[in-house]
C-alpha cells in the first residue's frame, strides 16, 4: 500500500470524478481502478478508431497505443498499464511507455513502496524478465512464477534451462528447470519447481520442487532440503531468524516442516497458505483437520471453529496478535476474525484489512448486486456501484472509503475518510 502518513486524512467525504460523463466523452470506457490514496480514478478509454489511452481524472493521457491492458496504481500511485506499440509489448507509467518493446509482456509486480517494477516479457522466442525497463541478459526457453525481493531491486523466476519436445520424457526426468535470480540460474535442474520466496532481506531464494516423479523438497539457493516427501507447498522465509518452513505431506497427511525436519506435531487432511505473524512469533496456516472442514491453525493449534465451504485470504495483524479471512459455508461468505464469524452471510467478501494496532477489522463486501463496508462486523456503509478495500490512518483512528455511488451519487467516485465512532448506512 506505500507510505500513507503523507495521504489527507481530514474527515470530510470529496468529489474526485463524474466517471458517469465518461462514456459521453469517449465511445469506449473500461471498469477503472483507484490508486491507493483515493486522489485518483482511471479506466482504459478508446479515444479514436484503433487507439486508447488512460483517463484519469477525466483526463486522457497525451499518448495512445494500439491496445491497453493490466491498468493499476502502484502503490506510489502512478498508473501503470501493459500497452501495445505498434504491435510490440511493454510497461507504461503515467502515460510514458519503457523504451525496450517485446513479442509480449505481462504479469508486472511493484514493490511494496512503489519504487521498481518487474515484468515477464518474452522476445525472440526466448523468455525474460524485465526490471525497470531493462531486460535480463539472457533469455531461458520458459519463464513463470516471477517473484520480486521485498526491497524491489531483485527479481527470481522459474526459467527452463534444457530445451525438449513431448516425446523426450526421459530428458524431462533429468530435470530442465530452475530458478533464475537476476538472470542467473541456479547450477542444478529439477523435473518441477513452483512457488518462490525471497527472504526478507532479499538475499536468498527458497522454492518448492519435484526431484524425480514421485519425490518433493524445498530448495535454498540452489541447495535442497536433505528430505524428501509425498508433496510439498510454497516455502516462506522467517522473518527474523532465516529459517524456512513449508507445507509438507508425509504419508497421507500433511504437517508443517522447518529447514527440513518435522515443525508441527498435528496431521491434517490439508495445510496450505502458511504464514508467519510479522514478528515472526506465530506461523499460522488454513487446514483441513477432517475432510472438507477448513479452518486455521495458529502454532499447530485449530481454531474450533471449521466451515465446510472454504476458507481464504487471511491474514495476520499488524501486531500479530490476531486472523482474519474470508469464509464460504452454505453458498454464503462471511468474515471470520480469531475463529469468530460475523454476524450475517454475502454474496462476496474480500480480504479483511486490520487497523495498525489489531483493534479494528474493516472489509468489503457484496450482496445483492451492490457493495457495503463493514467495521467489525457492522455496517458502516452501503450503496455502493463499485467498491475498493479499505485504508486505515496510520495511527488506526480513521478509515479511507474509496467509492463509486448509486442511485442520485451513480456514477460519482468519492473520497471519504472517517472517523472509527461515526457509524452510518
Amino acid at each position: 500500500m506505500g507510505d500513507s502518513s503523507s495521504w489527507d486524512w481530514e474527515i470530510g467525504k470529496r468529489l474526485i470524478a463524474d466517471v458517469g460523463r465518461w462514456p459521453e466523452i469517449f465511445p469506449w470506457v473500461e471498469e477503472p481502478c483507484v490508486s491507493p490514496d483515493g486522489e485518483k480514478i482511471a479506466a482504459v478509454v478508446k479515444t479514436d478508431e484503433a487507439a486508447f489511452s488512460v483517463c484519469v481524472n477525466g483526463v486522457a493521457w497525451e499518448n495512445t497505443f494500439d491496445k491497453i491492458w493490466y491498468l493499476r496504481f502502484t502503490p506510489d500511485g502512478r498508473a501503470s498499464a501493459i500497452v501495445s506499440d505498434t504491435g510490440e509489448w511493454t510497461l507504461a507509467l503515467d502515460g510514458e511507455a519503457w523504451e525496450e518493446r517485446f513479442d509480449y509482456l505481462w504479469n508486472p509486480l511493484v514493490a511494496a513502496g512503489g519504487g521498481h517494477i518487474v515484468a515477464a516479457a518474452q522476445k525472440a522466442m526466448k523468455y525474460v524478465a524485465v526490471m525497470d525497463g531493462v531486460a535480463w541478459e539472457s533469455g531461458f526457453g520458459a519463464l513463470n512464477n516471477l517473484r520480486l525481493s521485498p526491497d524491489g531491486r531483485r527479481a527470481a523466476a522459474v526459467v527452463q534451462t534444457v530445451a525438449f519436445n513431448e516425446g523426450e520424457i526421459f530428458k524431462f526426468q533429468e530435470g530442465c528447470y530452475t530458478v533464475a535470480v537476476d538472470g542467473k540460474p541456479w547450477a542444478r535442474n529439477f523435473v518441477n519447481v513452483w512457488g518462490l520466496d525471497f527472504s526478507p532481506d532479499g538475499r536468498q531464494v527458497a522454492a518448492e520442487v519435484r526431484t524425480s516423479l514421485y519425490d518433493y523438497t524445498i530448495v535454498v539457493d540452489g541447495e535442497p532440503w536433505r528430505q524428501r516427501f509425498n508433496a510439498v507447498w510454497e516455502p516462506r522465509f522467517h522473518p527474523q531468524d532465516g529459517t524456512v518452513s513449508a507445507p509438507v505431506k508425509i504419508g497421507g497427511s500433511w504437517t508443517l516442516a522447518r529447514d527440513g525436519e518435522r515443525l508441527w506435531n498435528g496431521d491434517y487432511v490439508q495445510l496450505w497458505h502458511q504464514m508467519y505473524s510479522p514478528d515472526g512469533r506465530h506461523l499460522a496456516a488454513i487446514v483441513a483437520p477432517k475432510f472438507g472442514k477448513w479452518t486455521v491453525a495458529v502454532d499447530d493449534r485449530p481454531w474450533s471453529r471449521t466451515f465446510d465451504g472454504l476458507l481464504t485470504d487471511a491474514r495476520f495483524s499488524p501486531d500479530g496478535g490476531h486472523i482474519a479471512c474470508a469464509a464460504k459455508e452454505n453458498d454464503r461468505w462471511t468474515v471470520v476474525v480469531d475463529g469468530r464469524a460475523w454476524d450475517g452471510g454475502y454474496d462476496m467478501v474480500w480480504q479483511p484489512v486490520f487497523s495498525p494496532d489489531g483493534r479494528h477489522v474493516a472489509a468489503k463486501v457484496e450482496k445483492n448486486g451492490g457493495y457495503r463496508l463493514l467495521l467489525d462486523g457492522q455496517v458502516l456503509r452501503t450503496d455502493f456501484d463499485a467498491l475498493w478495500d479499505p485504508c486505515f490512518s496510520p495511527d488506526g483512528g480513521r478509515l479511507l472509503v474509496r467509492g463509486l455511488g448509486s442511485g442520485a451519487d451513480k456514477g460519482h467516485y468519492y473520497r471519504e475518510v472517517v472517523g472509527l465512532g461515526a457509524r452510518q448506512g
